[in-house]
């Protein structure tokens, strides 16, 4: 009488079998470097294990700044994928989030270990605001530059949604506001205190307007950010839903692993290296981190779909400023880490400058190689300029 009961278990447990197998093989499909010739670079990661476990300080660095790449660009490709189910809007939302998981992960890291170990806490801070900043620049000017780029050659003129890059234009601004203002107050003679708790409240405003931003684009004024008809071409998924959040959370975890040797090791890099901090945290960690926006922002353009290139480049300057930043700001404050919105005249006046340049650019709702090359133009006069520091 048990018989067929048993049977059934034997087949439930033989399906398992198979959908576990199946999934284990299209995921192991991503990371093919016959597939994709980046994944190449994931050789970088058993070089930063050894290099890490060797005490090799700053070749664990770099080969941990090489592997985020090709990991940061399976975490774009997941999200494209989930993008194709889920919309534009919500598709650049989700893409601009895990891609700014790496510099949340390195960010957060840097002040836990400034935390722990005072005496590198200048450092810290000073990488963390750097990455912070070189994330929102790297994003407005480089990451769009060479999507526009891109797609204008492809495609003669691109059209995109243009109240809603006017809308993201505007909350740049207000995040500009409130990196200017501490600033201000520091200069005109306030105390350091003074400007940390200014900090402090400023931070809980813009994540209260990012909270009241991402209402309005998700709910309140959804046709806002639908991408008009006739801009870009259907596309069907090439993974299933689970395979795209698998290859997500696997390629996440990857980063923070990596990310934490890169932390680890990043004074010896400054210190062996003789690079200016300033450097690696606003033109070499954000560049590698925003690996994912690089790939999926350019690779899109070139499809004629520009709303989400957009989403993604300017929607993730708009987390970092709005998000990422001011939890950094509120998790130092908790550690007893003195990390302020107090990023320094150059920073500041490198956002402001590049927030106006790119709502200029994105003013008109179309877009074509020639302006492009202008973003890219202005990141590289900013990479001179902090490379001299």
């Amino acid at each position: 009488m048990s018989e067929p009961p048993v049977r059934m278990v034997i087949e439930a447990s033989n399906d398992l079998t198979d959908e576990i197998e199946e999934a284990m093989d299209h995921l192991l499909a991503s990371f093919d470097p016959r597939k994709n010739k980046l994944n190449v670079l994931l050789l970088a990661i058993p070089l930063a294990l050894y290099a890490n476990y060797s005490h090799m300080g700053e070749l664990a660095f770099v080969f941990s700044m090489i592997a985020i790449m090709p990991l940061a660009f399976l975490m774009g490709k997941a999200t494209e994928e989930i993008a194709l189910r889920t919309g534009e809007a919500i598709g650049g939302l989700l893409n601009a989030t895990f891609g700014n998981a790496v510099e949340m992960i390195i960010a957060g890291l840097a002040l836990y270990t400034a935390s722990k170990n005072p005496e590198i806490a200048d450092t810290m801070i000073t990488v963390t605001q750097a990455s912070l900043i070189g994330s929102i620049l790297g994003n407005l000017l480089l990451v769009l530059g060479l999507a526009m780029v891109w797609g204008g050659i492809n495609h003669k003129v691109q059209h995109f949604s243009q109240d809603a890059g006017q809308m993201n234009g505007s909350l740049l601004l207000l995040a500009i506001v409130a990196l200017i203002i501490p600033s201000a107050v520091h200069h005109a003679g306030g105390s350091l205190g003074g400007v940390a708790k200014l900090s402090h409240y400023t931070a809980v405003v813009l994540l209260i307007v990012y909270g009241l931003a991402l209402l309005f684009q998700l709910k309140t004024h959804v046709d806002v950010f639908v991408a008009e008809t006739g801009h870009g071409s259907h596309e069907d998924p090439h993974m299933t839903n689970k395979d795209a959040w698998t290859l997500l959370l696997v390629s996440t975890i990857l980063v923070a692993w990596m990310a934490h040797i890169l932390v680890h090791n990043l004074e010896d890099a400054v210190v062996k290296w003789h690079l200016p901090e300033l450097f690696i945290g606003v033109i070499l960690l954000p560049f590698f981190g925003n690996a994912a926006e690089h790939f999926t922002a350019v690779i899109v353009a070139g499809k004629d779909k520009m709303d989400l290139s957009i989403a993604i480049a300017i929607g993730s300057s708009v987390q970092i400023a709005l998000f990422v930043a001011p939890v950094m700001v509120l998790f130092a404050w908790y550690l007893g880490v003195g990390l302020t919105l107090e990023f320094g005249l150059l920073e500041t006046a490198a956002t402001f400058i590049s927030v106006l340049v790119a709502n200029s650019i994105l003013s008109d709702g179309k877009s074509n190689w020639l302006e492009g090359s202008m973003l890219l133009a202005s990141y590289v006069i900013l990479a001179l300029a902090f490379y001299q520091m």
